[in-house]
């Protein structure tokens, strides 16, 4: 493997390492806090401590900020690998100083997403944040698996980004809502961007599969994907054995 296959492996290694055993954790957190508010509220002694609530919050905080980051890590690996294979910076100066404000923005908004408390505030820098992942998913050189959105790790990462966002924008209003919508809107939410962390585990191994190592990739990409045929190797000689 050269220098640029082991940074390729930096997305999926912090996936495994981190935001997995996180999701783990938050999930494990929430299902405590839901049985305890059941059986508080038949007034029932719960053996759950209190403190589940808290840190349910205090993970799925960690979580949002960790899946942007993510996400966010394995867009720079193709749009940089992009730029410098063709070139870019000397034809579109302009586009190469766009991209990078639109990093630089986005992780602005996220952290100004954790210090907002106002709602008008929480709502503007978390569409702010979500604006910076799509517009930098639409540049050259990320592979988005168009044709097969529904099975595509680009379009199910991004999607589950953007509702980590959302859910991270709207915490503080669930504690306010007596009505308990917000909560259940949450709860709904965040089922199923578990189905899409799941579907991520799936699609994102898929990926690792079919991404060649660097110098094989000239040959492998000269392969007919179709009929699922590739151009018969020449052995090697006597000599070069």
């Amino acid at each position: 493997m050269e220098f640029q296959d082991f940074l390729a492996l930096i997305h999926p290694a912090i996936a495994v390492v981190i935001v997995f055993p996180l999701i783990g954790t938050v999930v494990n957190f929430a299902w405590q806090t839901r049985v305890r508010r059941l059986q508080t509220a038949a007034k029932d002694k719960s053996k759950i401590p209190s403190s589940v609530g808290p840190e349910h919050i205090k993970m799925g905080r960690w979580l949002t900020g960790w899946v942007v980051g993510l996400t966010l890590v394995g867009l720079a690996y193709h749009i940089v690998e992009h730029i410098l294979s063709d070139r870019t910076w000397t034809k579109a100066p302009l586009q190469v100083a766009f991209i990078l404000l639109m990093f630089l923005d986005t992780i602005a908004a996220l952290v100004l997403l954790y210090l907002a408390k106002q709602k008008i505030w929480r709502g503007l820098f978390a569409t702010l944040t979500g604006m910076g992942i799509v517009l930098l998913g639409c540049q050259d050189g990320v592979f988005r698996r168009t044709n097969e959105w529904y099975w595509s790790h680009y379009y199910i990462g991004i999607t589950a980004t953007l509702l980590m966002i959302f859910s991270l924008a709207i915490v503080q209003d669930i504690y306010k809502d007596k009505s308990n919508r917000w909560r259940t809107f949450h709860i709904i939410l965040n089922s199923f961007a578990l189905l899409l962390f799941i579907g991520q585990g799936l699609t994102g191994t898929r990926d690792l599969l079919e991404i060649p190592l660097h110098w094989q990739k000239t040959y492998i990409f000269s392969c007919d994907f179709n009929n699922k045929t590739c151009p018969q190797a020449v052995p090697p000689s006597e000599d070069t054995r």
